[in-house]
């Protein structure tokens, strides 16, 4: 008996984890491999694996592809049809398996709609990607930003409110600073 839900037309392949409350809906596939947290939500046609990791509290939307070598920590949110990548230089004739680029994507982040992950790089804790922005390198913790190449246009807190210059989430009242590695809460 499981302790997750999956929908009759999902395919879950042989090893893999599935941690508890993890609902896995209509046309996914999930290769072998890969381990998911608990409580997780996987939206209709996404696709994990194989050998990917998504942590525990995860809510993937439509239409996403977590292709090897993608690992999501937790609480990570995926809008519908976010694209990751593993190669930087794909081409159909040449085998580049061994060249797959890891990309990293830390609690709590958020990833908008249609947004490019373009492998190779890590997201920070708490960032927040906007909805179609690419992104080709490192995103610091509690950064938004936006665009093709996306740049930073601003601070979010780990509510996901854009911080003003005070540095202070208007839902929570919590405080951060600015320092040379980037934004920190204020204990």
């Amino acid at each position: 008996m499981t302790d997750y839900f999956c929908h009759e037309t999902a395919i879950v392949d042989d090893d893999v984890e599935i941690g508890a409350r993890t609902k896995i809906w209509h046309f996914c596939h999930v290769l072998s491999g890969s381990r998911i947290g608990a409580g997780c939500v996987l939206g209709q046609n996404v696709m994990a694996g194989p050998r990917v990791t998504i942590g525990d509290g995860c809510k993937i939307q439509n239409n996403v592809s977590l292709y090897e070598a993608v690992t999501l920590e937790e609480d990570v949110f995926c809008g519908p049809s976010c694209v990751f990548t593993n190669v930087l230089t794909p081409r159909a004739f040449v085998e580049r398996k061994s060249e797959f680029a890891p990309t990293l994507v830390r609690r709590g982040a958020s990833i908008g709609a249609n947004a490019t992950i373009v492998c190779g790089v890590s997201i920070g804790q708490f960032a927040m990607i906007g909805a179609g922005a690419v992104i080709i390198r490192d995103v610091p913790d509690f950064a938004l930003v936006v665009g093709n190449p996306a740049r930073r246009i601003g601070w979010v807190s780990r509510e996901g409110e854009r911080l003003g210059a005070d540095l202070v989430c208007s839902r929570t009242n919590e405080k951060y600073r600015e320092t040379d590695a980037g934004l920190v809460q204020i204990d």
